[in-house]
């Protein structure tokens, strides 16, 4: 702990890519992220036993791994001096702090928060975390956190509490994580509040479209993510979702996200996948050329390059905008004439 906050943590785990944006790392990427993605930092594990994560406890996974991105330690004097640098320079949009389960974690999340801000840095900051209570959602707020990401991951609560809650051995409450994404709106205001949800889970594909509707419906901003088997996971042997369904479902979110359509006008078939979007096919075929729908979905600036995919391919989220290749692929993949 630092002497002047005894409360700010002496590391912090940085994602590689972020790193080598930081100069902390030499070493070349494909795409930059746009925004600095940090993790709080534990000898030990998460005490939540999430079955997708590399930080669960039961995890066998290496420590320093996130999804399939690696995310080594450094001293927090040396992020923040790096930090400071890269926003000077306009590299970095917005500081994103992924936040692990593990003692006085939100005393540490405050001081870390207040410590980036004092360099007067003009700059966003989003905390991803599991605050438990309101009183922790309050204490980012007032420490400075601009937007807070409350990951439900699973689609449904049966799902939920076989991967997350207490029948796969896990701390977390379907009812009580609605509660404090709802208490969390109070706090921040509605759109300074998001989900994550992983698709490939168990789910069925109108699972997560009615789930993206009710986020939309309270307030919520959800991020779609795909499942990534990690090795020392739980889940570690399922696989990743079909790319035709991924595709589906981030054509549905981005309607859904911008009211073009409801999922009162989607229709599914009897195995609960996406055959009618609501909409014409001069709608559709607009949304697939802008492209927008298949990159990074998230808070402001946020890309994750590589973070559900390898960058060989293929990619389930683009960090980047489409090339026309890629968007006539979309069309392939999606079976556009039939819609």
């Amino acid at each position: 702990m630092s002497k002047s906050n005894p409360n700010l943590p002496t590391q912090i785990r940085v994602s590689i890519g972020t790193a080598i944006l930081l100069d902390l790392l030499k070493g070349k990427t494909t795409v930059n992220p746009t925004t600095a993605y940090l993790m709080t930092y534990t000898e030990n594990k998460c005490t939540a036993n999430c079955g997708f994560c590399p930080q669960a406890k039961e995890s066998k996974s290496r420590a320093e791994m996130l999804s399939r991105v690696t995310w080594p330690s450094f001293s927090t004097a040396t992020l923040i001096t790096a930090l400071e640098t890269a926003i000077q320079e306009g590299k970095v949009k917005r500081v994103c702090i992924q936040a692990l389960n593990i003692p006085e974690i939100f005393l540490q999340l405050e001081a870390l928060v207040k410590e980036i801000i004092k360099k007067k840095q003009t700059i966003d900051i989003s905390v991803s975390c599991q605050p438990l209570n309101s009183q922790n959602t309050q204490l980012l707020k007032n420490a400075g956190v601009e937007r807070i990401g409350i990951a439900i991951d699973a689609s449904t609560e049966t799902i939920f509490c076989k991967i997350k809650g207490t029948k796969g051995g896990g701390v977390y409450s379907w009812d009580k994580e609605i509660n404090l994404l709802k208490e969390a709106l109070l706090i921040f205001g509605t759109g300074k509040v998001s989900t994550h949800l992983i698709a490939g889970l168990g789910e069925l594909e109108k699972d997560v479209a009615y789930l993206i509707q009710w986020c939309i419906d309270t307030g919520i901003l959800p991020a779609l993510f795909a499942f990534t088997p990690i090795q020392g996971t739980k889940l570690e042997k399922q696989p990743q979702p079909s790319i035709i369904t991924y595709r589906r479902l981030q054509l549905a979110r981005y309607l859904l996200i911008h009211n073009i359509s409801h999922v009162k006008h989607m229709t599914f078939d009897a195995m609960g996948r996406i055959n009618s979007f609501g909409v014409n096919t001069d709608i559709l075929e607009d949304i697939i050329d802008k492209g927008e729908a298949f990159q990074t979905s998230g808070c402001p600036y946020c890309n994750r390059p590589f973070y559900n995919e390898r960058p060989s391919g293929p990619l389930f989220n683009y960090p980047r905008k489409l090339s026309r290749e890629e968007k006539e692929e979309i069309k392939r993949q999606l079976g556009f004439k039939e819609f």
